[in-house]
């Protein structure tokens, strides 16, 4: 679904990203792992057509109407309701009103239907992204941090969420610093520091193969021993 090889991106005559290549498979769940400023961003926005490489080759095999986005907070309208601003997505892709409201539920979101964004929490707003992000069922989500903001147990019913449509035939590219997550949830993961991947695999693997742990394995760990960086 993704390609992506020797992957640079400069601003100036600063390197951000450095040789990237990776791969995600149709039907995956991928995530890629870093700290702040590692690249993350940069490589959502190269994917997504909002920047463009300075070098290397990326492949999306998908077209803007059959990927779903959810980049921060962006694409929202403070001054409307949830309803409202679903009902304005539905009606571009010509979905019917009952799927906002299937959508709304799933997220959490059913009984803050007429809520208007500027009143809703950091969770709920994020929530609200991500049921935009799903409304249409796309081929390719893209997601960034989209648990980051959430209690533990909303965290976990996003990641069933994604888990089922995965299951469906989606494939799911998204960012995270939450370890756990990962590695319950994707299938291979990416490790990037200073713009370049130091190791990708599934995540289990990755860690029994440096024995991070005795009994579960960590993540996290893998990352110190790799870069000498805590997450």
């Amino acid at each position: 679904m993704i390609k992506v090889r020797n992957l640079e991106k400069r601003f100036g005559g600063q390197t951000v990203l450095s040789d990237v290549t990776f791969e995600v498979a149709t039907g995956e769940i991928f995530a890629l792992l870093g700290p702040s400023g590692a690249g993350k961003t940069t490589i959502i926005n190269i994917l997504t057509k909002n920047l463009t490489a300075s070098a290397g080759e990326v492949e999306v095999e998908a077209t803007p109407y059959e990927i779903g986005l959810m980049l921060d907070l962006g694409g929202l309208y403070p001054h409307l309701n949830c309803l409202e601003n679903l009902n304005l997505y539905a009606n571009i892709y010509m979905l019917p009103k009952e799927r906002v409201t299937e959508v709304l539920e799933i997220v959490g979101l059913g009984e803050s239907a007429k809520k208007a964004v500027s009143e809703l929490s950091r969770g709920m707003t994020q929530r609200l992204a991500l049921a935009r992000a799903i409304l249409y069922s796309p081929k390719l989500l893209i997601l960034d941090e989209p648990t980051s903001a959430l209690d533990p147990g909303t965290a976990r019913g996003i990641c069933k969420l994604l888990q089922n449509m995965c299951n469906e035939g989606a494939t799911i590219f998204l960012t995270t610093h939450n370890m756990d997550e990962a590695l319950k949830l994707c299938d291979r993961v990416a490790l990037l520091h200073e713009g370049k991947i130091v190791e990708q695999g599934s995540p289990v693997a990755l860690c029994e193969a440096r024995n991070a742990m005795r009994t579960l394995p960590d993540l996290e760990s893998v990352f110190l021993q790799l870069t000498g960086v805590e997450l």
